[in-house]
């Protein structure tokens, strides 16, 4: 399992001795922003931050890839994977996404503040037989950063395959990745099945919160696992008052701050001081 490296080399040399030892098509921006390519297509990273309710401030960030072709056309990142036809090829190109997040990360120096959550396709996991993380654990050892530091984030498409599940979470975990895994149905066993695999973060949507009757026992037995709960997708003033009442460790959403091409970080969140004297909240804490 890696460790943190101490790095005394500028961006500039550092990036050079990675691009020197990988595979990898890189480039650095002026503003020493990571880009990377795929075809005609040129990926790059926007992040947006993961806001601790209890601890009032930013504890981590999801990474989002964005893209555009040689004809500066914008492509959703679904458009950019249905051009990896083969395995072999979306297997490269999920790993490159990483890599990406990783280098922006970890070059504006956020990877020793907060941890990074990044996404992996369910084709890869399926792909690679095992050693899930062995080649994303290798690259962070570059650029040393701790792969305690990173959060898988699993696919719920991948709560139909039991079996899948359970083994890249061992997989991932083994290596000292933190797991973070997305609910979806209504069932409130959803946990106690995982048995001793439980995730370290449940992401369920808020708009799932509003749709889900068990939500409270749902809560109460990812709490009870000693696991973590994020809601994604705060949009509005009444999701995120929805989150709040379901006990939300976690908040996400362009609610809060949207994606963007920059690190940044929340404190005392402005719009939870707003809504703890509306009537938004006051009317769905009587209920």
């Amino acid at each position: 399992m890696n460790t943190t490296a101490n790095h005394s080399l500028t961006v500039k040399d550092e990036f050079e001795l990675i691009q020197s030892a990988t595979d990898y098509s890189l480039k650095r921006g002026e503003n020493d922003w990571i880009s990377g390519f795929f075809y005609h297509c040129e990926l790059t990273s926007v992040f947006q931050p993961i806001f601790s309710v209890d601890q009032n401030k930013t504890i981590g960030h999801a990474a989002y890839i964005r893209s555009k072709t040689d004809d500066d056309v914008a492509l959703w990142p679904w458009q950019v994977f249905s051009l990896a036809s083969k395995d072999e090829q979306l297997v490269g190109l999920d790993r490159l996404c990483r890599v990406i997040h990783a280098l922006n990360y970890h070059f504006n120096n956020a990877s020793k503040l907060t941890h990074l959550l990044v996404d992996v396709h369910p084709r890869l996991l399926e792909s690679v037989k095992d050693d899930h993380g062995q080649a994303f654990e290798n690259f962070l050892d570059l650029i040393g950063v701790r792969t305690s530091q990173v959060v898988i984030q699993i696919p719920a498409i991948v709560n139909r395959n039991w079996k899948l599940l359970q083994h890249v979470i061992t997989n991932y975990r083994s290596r000292g990745y933190q797991i973070a895994a997305n609910y979806s149905g209504t069932r409130s066993d959803w946990m106690v099945e995982l048995g001793s695999l439980y995730p370290d973060i449940v992401r369920i949507d808020a708009y799932d919160l509003l749709r889900h009757e068990s939500i409270t026992e749902l809560t109460d037995t990812i709490h009870g696992f000693g696991a973590k709960l994020l809601v994604g997708e705060v949009v509005t003033p009444t999701l995120l008052v929805a989150a709040l009442r379901t006990k939300a460790d976690y908040l996400q959403g362009n609610l809060l701050i949207e994606p963007m091409q920059t690190i940044r970080t929340i404190d005392n969140l402005p719009v939870l001081e707003t809504l703890s004297s509306s009537s938004i909240y006051a009317h769905l804490q009587q209920k």
